[in-house]
């Protein structure tokens, strides 16, 4: 019944914008994110990350060629790739540094996740290897902040252009990221880990999209934005492990906003 309730709740603070509401997770995503094949350390952290209700909200298909940017520890992975399994395509977009590693961790569980695809990207140039007009759907999850905390301030607009490129006419981009609340200090972009919604709306409006929903889904208002560690202060990292624990546990993850950008046609 819990469960129920938050469900509930999550697809009821839908902010539409240009008339796209939330719908309900299919049968597939809902079945994807219930496999036994996910680890356990990583289905403990649905409660945070609504993993169903986010990618309805984003239009995610079995039947797409999603691209997955930065998947790191490949906590979505576990979800879109066997999603796709014999439908559709997954694709991580890495910079060429990670490659390999990324290409192993896919080969790994290739039983799970049926064939998958590397593809690289530069952030120097914004260079791509993805063929322009790809994909249907491309997803980022808090990874735009560390686009932000790069030294070169550039970073972001160049992948935020490549992944316009990527992006078939009418394709998705979706993005969750780390709040900051708009009436705090922006440098606080470059080391906290949190990024203002405003942010994200320009970059993705210079590369040419158009912002068409956002969600409340993974927003969490016990979150002060304020931590001695930024955003590594809070679970499941716990930068300064038992000091206040119990606090930051009862804080929960971090207050993220969810957007919704479309390709024009």
């Amino acid at each position: 019944m819990n469960r129920l309730l938050t469900a509930c709740t999550c697809l009821a603070m839908v902010l539409p914008a240009g008339g796209i509401a939330q719908t309900a997770p299919s049968k597939d995503i809902a079945a994807a994110v219930a496999s036994p094949a996910r680890t356990p350390a990583n289905r403990a952290r649905d409660a945070y990350r609504h993993p169903a209700e986010t990618l309805a909200f984003f239009g995610v298909k079995p039947t797409q060629t999603i691209v997955e940017f930065l998947p790191s520890g490949g906590w979505y992975t576990e979800i879109l790739a066997p999603l796709v399994k014999g439908r559709g395509h997954y694709v991580a977009l890495v910079p060429p540094s990670q490659a390999d590693r990324t290409r192993a961790a896919l080969a790994e569980k290739a039983a799970v996740y049926g064939p998958s695809q590397v593809a690289t990207i530069d952030f120097k140039t914004g260079a791509s290897t993805i063929p322009a007009g790809s994909a249907d759907v491309l997803l980022t999850f808090r990874n735009v902040h560390n686009l932000l905390m790069q030294d070169d301030p550039a970073v972001a607009g160049r992948v935020f252009k490549a992944f316009y490129a990527a992006l078939k006419p009418g394709g998705v981009l979706g993005v969750v990221d780390h709040r900051l609340p708009e009436d705090m200090d922006t440098a606080r972009e470059k080391s906290s880990g949190y990024i203002k919604r405003s942010t994200v709306i320009r970059l993705a409006r210079e590369a040419g999209f158009k912002l068409v929903a956002e969600s409340r889904v993974n927003a969490n208002t016990k979150d002060t934005h304020d931590h001695p560690e930024g955003v590594w202060t809070l679970p499941p990292t716990y930068r300064l492990k038992d000091t206040d624990r119990a606090k930051y546990a009862a804080i929960g993850e971090s207050d993220r906003f969810t957007m919704k950008f479309v390709k024009g046609r």
